[in-house]
């Protein structure tokens, strides 16, 4: 249950895996796209991911019934397909310049390819893995191109049903994909918690046998956390500099300070995982004296009855455990004992 990108494990033994899915938030800006690069290695991400299409890849120039986001709910509301994939797309001469700032940044750089023309293109560029996005995770011709690369695949999964991620899978292995990840998606822009559903995580994992995390569309880190706690391995998240800068994804992305929060609380979340474990750690060792023990509350001769007025349950831990104090009464005790004697079985007559 483990993969490696470049010189980085992935697995429930190691910190989750972030990523900083940049998709259309350079605005058409080779400078600002190289800014995000550095901004997301000094919010902690452990790759930036870019997406590698154009508008003719992706659909047709053609507002025929369907290339028109018709959802009075959408983000993207009234925009053709076509123009949107334009202003969103990645130039390709552009990935080089942005691979060599992130290797510079100690950060891994690879992209979502959506047609066989994309995926030789980033084997030109010795890409160090593959993401296939959800709505391409029905995409069999495309999954056993990239699968048969050899390099790690990261599938998103939103809205597919598991018989469909079971049909990626076995293409993939199939293809010759050895290294595999899927994300828990919830293909909505922004999503809500409450349609997350992360606890589907442990789910996939036992159902595929994949290393298992989360593609996250929610505003904040809480969901991220809570899939950590499930065993989420991996996690992206779209990133910006500026929401108020605007863009395609700018308004469901998260700014440099929130990535940084999300390094830190995920890796606490998964530092907290330990092992099953009872009876207390190493580190809580000294805090047992702070257990109630029975204790003499009073001076008392041998030969007098341990009773409710001389034998109280207090605090420090070291008398016996009080589930000895029903027992004890009525005992009589074998020597002279000060208030603050701690009781043990020696002190009975």
């Amino acid at each position: 249950m483990e993969i490696q990108i470049g010189d980085r494990k992935i697995g429930p033994a190691h910190r989750p895996y972030l990523i900083a899915e940049m998709s259309g938030n350079h605005n058409q800006s080779l400078e600002r796209a190289l800014e995000i690069v550095d901004a997301a290695a000094l919010s902690g991400a452990d790759a930036i991911k870019l997406q590698t299409y154009t508008a003719d890849t992706m659909t047709l120039n053609t507002r025929a019934p369907g290339f028109v986001i018709e959802d009075p709910n959408s983000l993207w509301a009234g925009r053709q397909l076509y123009d949107l994939y334009h202003e969103a797309h990645t130039p390709w001469e552009w990935h080089r310049p942005i691979m060599e700032r992130a290797k510079a940044q100690g950060m891994h750089c690879f992209s979502t390819p959506f047609d066989d023309t994309a995926v030789d293109f980033l084997e030109s560029l010795d890409v160090p893995a593959y993401k296939i996005a959800s709505f391409e995770c029905t995409d069999l011709p495309l999954i056993r191109k990239v699968a048969a690369t050899g390099k790690p695949m990261i599938i998103s999964t939103g809205m597919a049903k598991l018989s469909e991620i079971d049909d990626a899978v076995r293409a993939a292995r199939a293809a010759g994909a050895k290294q595999i990840v899927l994300l828990k998606c919830t293909s909505t822009y922004p999503a809500s918690p409450d349609n997350t559903n992360v606890v589907t995580i442990p789910n996939l994992r036992a159902a595929t046998g994949c290393v298992v995390g989360l593609s996250d569309h929610t505003m904040g880190c809480g969901v991220a956390i809570a899939a950590v706690a499930l065993g989420a391995t991996l996690i992206e998240k779209h990133f910006t500099l500026r929401r108020a800068d605007g863009g395609v994804d700018s308004s469901f992305s998260m700014e440099p300070a929130e990535f940084a929060a999300l390094r830190s609380e995920s890796e606490r979340a998964w530092l907290s995982l330990g092992t099953v474990s009872y009876g207390g750690s190493s580190a809580e060792e000294k805090s047992k004296i702070f257990r109630r023990s029975l204790y003499i509350s009073v001076d008392m001769k041998a030969g007098d009855v341990l009773s409710a007025r001389n034998m109280r349950i207090i605090r420090p831990g070291f008398g016996l455990p009080p589930k000895y104090y029903d027992t004890l009464l009525g005992k009589r005790i074998n020597r002279d004992v000060t208030a603050g004697t701690p009781v043990d079985w020696e002190l009975l007559a």
